[in-house]
Order: structure tokens, then sequence, then C-alpha cells
């Protein structure tokens, strides 16, 4: 054999051939070369430099957490959650590698017998076959585009080797799981788990991991949400491809192909709170960009608290589906009064019973619940923020208020009978109470109470509409108001947000605290951008004042007889301390309701966005009181909170006063003794004379309580 082999190599010839060879091969290794350096140098504009390659960091979301540590929404471009390469399925990666690359752990970035294979099928077939690895995928998800050209495909391959030279095979899976798109605004593995299986990636089993790798090839048309059959049949196409390539067994195969599709709900998603967290959103893009809201990622902890939430939610749409048949069944005047010139579409959106509903705790002004409307992937517009409406007799506290702070005591009498008040127009303005009849004289107690119409304007009239608006400003209400004597029937327009926060200042002791939805935001490496515990606070009442009218509108929940908010305690249960007003606006439009304890203070509206009536005697009482009285009783059960009363300040006076003439202390001869409330030094000095020994003596009954307070 040496022989052979000396004798062959010392032949001319072959040595001629031996050194050709040898010069074409340097030869083409230098052309090589060149070629490589010139695609290089003539497709670098685009290419990630090396140290790009290094800082690869995905865009982070921002997260919202409730009070009680729950996420209430995530806000990104991308929904992505990395994991490390440790925490990936193992039979996620043995799919991809057998449905996209099976030779990723040997190649180099690109696989050249994969592209002649592809060549020549889109040659001789005339049908498309890709040929791209797992790392030239990687590569155009994280630095190029999806455009089908060839100067794409080849800075593709270079950014491929690239990444290949800079990363371990490890590191490249780990990067690619974590990168790419699975629909519906999910990016990486663990995301994707989380939003279509509702758990961590670790726990996806054998046909699920199928089914996310054959999302791969195209997230829209592949969906399991929208295309459920289509996501079926190409998870079974992925399985088998697996069982060809040695990577599960048969009978893993067929019993996984069996399998249903199983999905998590989609109301898991974050269906609740989804008027808050668009409130949220709002002020962050405002108060740090949209890049900080959408890539940056921050943390931001809120106000709200979920079971809360839930509850509110639950009541209010309760509320609302009970009502929406009425409307179906043409019984409401929106159903009545719809005009033949309108749209399907307008009609349609006019029929819809909406409501809105707010919970805030007084004492630090944190919002504890919102609903803005009854669908907001239908409607966005929030109901509880931007809303404008009339609030009827829900306004009238805050000429109770005014009365109140200037000198009125709660057993002062009112007219309540018929008033006319010429107008500049010369028209003239009667208006009604609403059950249009007339009690003469009632006190002030009484005309809040049953919510009089006519003792309220006459009340009005003597304070001066514009003595009124200062208080409402300073307690809260934000929008314009038209000093003019309607306004004691509600008709200058305000936002629930702002009523409700302005009844908090009754049980805080005349204190109004800012309404908040944000404790604190925190950025991706850990730094304070914001924080406070409480919102704002301002004196807007005289404690005592406020005290006062606490105990009113208490008489508006706990009067059984005349009271306009009795049903509370008659019909649902709640039994805690507690204040409140219905309201009520011409042709029953709105309904509202607004009330308080010690600890939540919370506001209901119900009615149509056209202004057109919810039908006959629909008022505040009948529709929005149900949903504040059960949401109230629940919510102070779920959080447990302890029963308490309602301060009174150094400065406020209670005594008995006679029932029948409640202007006098009530003495041992009085019937009825009521317990009432009084400012220090505008409470009665004289003793009722009206009841002695001789009315008694007459048949006159022992002496009963009244109301107490």
């Amino acid at each position: 054999m040496r022989s052979f082999l000396r004798s062959f190599l010392s032949d001319p010839k072959t040595a001629f051939y031996i050194k050709r060879v040898l010069l074409y091969a340097a030869v083409w290794t230098v052309l090589g070369a060149a070629v490589a350096a010139w695609l290089v140098l003539g497709f670098r504009e685009g290419l990630p430099s090396l140290i790009q390659l290094e800082r690869v960091e995905p865009k982070r979301t921002t997260i919202l957490y409730s009070a009680d540590g729950k996420i209430i929404r995530k806000f990104a471009v991308q929904y992505r959650e990395p994991i490390p390469f440790d925490r990936l399925p193992r039979l996620a990666i043995d799919a991809l590698i057998a449905r996209e690359d099976r030779s990723f752990w040997n190649h180099l970035g690109i696989s050249l017998p994969d592209v002649a294979r592809a060549a020549a099928v889109n040659l001789f077939t005339r049908r498309r076959l890709g040929a791209s690895t797992v790392t030239q995928q990687l590569a155009r998800n994280l630095f190029l585009t999806m455009d089908v050209e060839w100067t794409r495909k080849i800075q593709e391959a270079i950014v491929s080797v690239l990444i290949e030279r800079t990363y371990t095979k490890v590191e490249i899976m780990e990067m690619y799981f974590n990168q790419v798109y699975f629909g519906h605004g999910v990016y990486g593995i663990q995301s994707a788990a989380l939003r279509y299986f509702g758990k961590d990636a670790g726990q996806l089993n054998l046909e699920e991991c199928a089914m996310l790798v054959a999302l791969l090839k195209n997230p829209f048309r592949f969906s399991p949400v929208d295309f459920p059959k289509r996501a079926v049949h190409w998870r079974n196409v992925v399985l088998k491809t697996m069982l060809d390539a040695d990577k599960i067994t048969e009978g893993a195969y067929r019993a996984a192909v069996q399998r249903p599709l199983t999905l998590k709900d989609a109301s898991e998603d974050g269906g609740e709170a989804s008027y808050f967290a668009e409130h949220i959103r709002q002020y962050l893009e405002s108060a740090y960009g949209v890049n900080a809201l959408y890539q940056d990622g921050v943390s931001v902890y809120t106000t709200l608290d979920s079971r809360l939430q839930r509850i509110a939610e639950e009541e209010l749409l309760a509320k609302l589906d009970e009502l929406q048949p009425r409307v179906e069944a043409g019984k409401t005047g929106a159903a009545r009064r719809m005009s033949p010139g309108l749209t399907q579409a307008d009609s349609m959106r006019m029929r819809v019973i909406q409501g809105a509903f707010l919970a805030i705790n007084p004492s630090n002004g944190h919002i504890l619940a919102m609903v803005g409307g009854r669908d907001f992937d239908k409607n966005r517009f929030n109901r509880a923020t931007q809303a404008l409406r009339q609030p009827g007799s829900a306004f009238k506290p805050f000429i109770y208020t005014a009365a109140i702070d200037n000198g009125y005591r709660p057993t002062d009498p009112l007219l309540d009978t018929a008033i006319s008040v010429p107008q500049p127009d010369g028209t003239v303005w009667a208006p009604e109470n609403y059950e249009h009849d007339y009690l003469g004289s009632v006190t002030l107690r009484q005309a809040l109470t049953h919510s009089r119409n006519l003792a309220t304007i006459r009340l009005l009239q003597s304070l001066n509409p514009k003595t009124v608006v200062p208080y409402a400003r300073k307690m809260g209400i934000s929008t314009p108001m038209v000093p003019v004597l309607s306004m004691g029937l509600g008709t200058s327009e305000v936002k629930l947000i702002d009523l409700v926060s302005a009844y908090g200042v009754f049980p805080h002791q005349g204190v109004r605290t800012e309404p908040i939805s944000i404790l604190k935001v925190v950025d991706k490496d850990g730094n304070v951008l914001e924080q406070r515990d409480k919102g704002a606070e301002s004196e807007a009442l005289k404690a005592s004042t406020a005290a006062v009218m606490t105990s009113l509108l208490r008489s508006v929940v706990d009067d059984t007889a005349i009271g306009t908010g009795r049903n509370a305690r008659l019909l649902f249960g709640f039994t805690r301390p507690a204040g409140g007003k219905t309201g009520t606006t011409n042709e029953y439009t709105d309904a509202w309701f607004v009330g308080f304890t010690p600890q939540i203070v919370a506001g209901v509206w119900v009615g149509f966005d056209e202004k057109v009536s919810l039908g006959n005697r629909q008022t505040g009482g009948q529709v929005a009181l149900p949903v504040w009285s059960r949401f109230m009783r629940r919510g102070h059960e779920a959080l447990r909170l302890p029963v308490e009363n309602f301060q009174m300040p150094a400065d406020v006076v209670k005594m008995g006063v006679c029932a029948e003439h409640p202007g006098l202390i009530a003495s041992i001869y009085c019937p009825v003794e009521q317990q009432e409330m009084f400012v220090k030094g505008t409470e009665p000095t004289e003793v009722c004379s009206f009841h002695t020994v001789h009315t008694v003596g007459r048949g006159g009954e022992p002496r009963k309580g009244g109301l107490q307070f």
C-alpha cells in the first residue's frame, strides 16, 4: 500500500492535478471570504451590533394592583413575562424542533441542506416551502422586518450567524420562547400559557404545548379563541410531526389527539374594573407618557378593593338586567319615544339601560369601587367620572347644608304649599311635589326626609340661590351651577364622582378629602415615582354643621314612614347607621341614590345615555336604592368592618323635643318625645306648654319615643 501511494504521488500528472486542486481550493476560499465580507459590508445597514445583541430586553408590562393585592389589569404593547430556560416545558421545545428545525442543536444559524431542499421544492413543484431555522425566526422577531425579499433573507442569515456566535443554543431557545408572538397581544410562552390555559408554562401538558407551537405559524388564523376547530386541526398536525420525529410515543399521540380543546374562561383575563383601569391608564399616559406605560413598565398600586369591585359590578349589572326586559317590552319612555328617523344602531343604543357606581372611603378619599357603564368593550364612556346628569333631589342636601350653617334648625317650619314664580319671559314657573300634594307646615327634617320640592324651594328663596353655590363648590361639585330657584329640584348637572365625594364630607366631620385612585407608582428599577396615603384635605363645613346634616340624612333611611330611602331598612336588610338621599329627575330620566356610613360613601346612577324616561314611577328609591343597599350590606360584611356610629362634635347638642311642637323642649307631659340635634346656640330654650297634666288627665297617651339620632 505504501509503495502504491509512493508511486502514485511521484507521478508527474498526479502532482499536477493535486497542485491544481489546492490552487482552486485556495482561490474559492478567498472568493468565499470576499463574498462573505461583501455581504456583511453591503447589507450591514439595519443589522444589530454585537452590543445590541447583548442588550436584548423585552418591552415591559405596566401592572395595576388592587389594594388587596390582586392584579387588576396589565398594559403593554406586548404582553410578555420572560422565564428562564429551565422553566420552559420540554414538550414545547420538542414540538418546536420537530416542527420547525430538526437540526437546531447542530447548525450554525442556517441549515444548508434545508435551504437546498426548500429551493428544489419551490423550483419543481411551484409551492412555497420555507427553510428558516429557529435562529433565523428569532432574528426576524428581534431585529428585522417580515418582508419576503432576498435582501432581507441575506440580512436574516447574517444576523442568525451573529446570534449563534454570541449566544449558546440554550440561550437562543430561551430567547425564542420569550420573544415569539402567540396572538391576542401575547408574547412569550409564559404569557401564552396564562392567557389561554390559566397556568404556568411549566405546567403545560402535551396537547397544550402542541397547540402553542402550532400558533406560531399564524397566530391570527390558528387562534383557539376565534377558530377553535382550526386550532385543534393544526395542534394535531404538530402532534403527528412530533410522533414522526420520535419525540412522543404512538400511545401518547393517540391519547392527545382525542382530547378536546380546553381554554381558560375569557372573563378571567380581567373583566372586572375595566372603567377603573382605563381611568388609571389615562392618568398614567398623561403624567408619564406612552413609553413609560407601554414599554418601560411601571407597577401601580391602586386604592381599589377587588372584593368591593366585584360586589358593585354584580349588584349594578343585576339591576340593569332586571330592568332591561321592560325596555324590550316597550314599557319605558325610551321605547315609547323612539323617533322613526333614527337608525337601527341609534335605536338600539337608546334602548340599553345604563348605570354607574362609585364607592369611596370618606376618611382618606380612596376610590374603593368604580363601574362606569354596562359593557366597557361596547362603550368606554365612563359614566362615573365623565357623564353630566341632573341630580334631582340628590342635590337638596347642599341647600339644607347652607341653611343649617346659616342658623336654621332641623325643627324650623317650612311651608309646603303651592308656589308660582314669574319668569323674565313672562311665563310662570309652578313646580310641584312628586305626589302633587301639599302638607302645609313641615320642619326642615321632614321636608328633606320626605323630599318635599315646594318646601325646599321656599327654603332656597329665603337663603338666596347664590348662597348655596359656594357650599356645593367647597364640598366637591366641580361642574357649573346656575344660582336659580330650580336648583332646588337639582337642575344643574353634576358628575357622580363629585356627588359621592361631596356626600363624604358629612360623615368626615365637614372635611372634604379629594378622591384618589393611586397610592404608589414604582418604575422597573424600584424607584418610587409618586406616593401618597390619602387625598388632599380641605375644610368644607364646620363639624357641627356636618353632624346635624348627617342626622337629617339619616332620617331619609331610618324613618320607615316617610323616608324616601326607607326600603334600605324595610326590604334590603341594611341595618348599620347610615344616611343618604334619593334623586329623581323630570319624567324619570335619571334615578340616583347617594349614601354613607362612617366607613364608606357610595353612589348609584341609573338611566339611558339619551335623556329619555326610565318609565312611570321609576324613582331613585325604586331603581338606584336597591343597588346601593345590597352593595353596602355585602360590602361591609366582605371587609368585616365593625359597626360604627357617627361622631358627634362637642358643639352639637342632642336633646328631646316635643314631636307635635318640635321647636319646644319636651315636657314630662308631651305624649311623644323626639330626639333632635342642634348646633350649640341654636337649640330651643322653651319647654312645651301645650301638653300639661290636664291634657294627660283628659286621656292623653303615656309618653312614647320618637326618632333617635
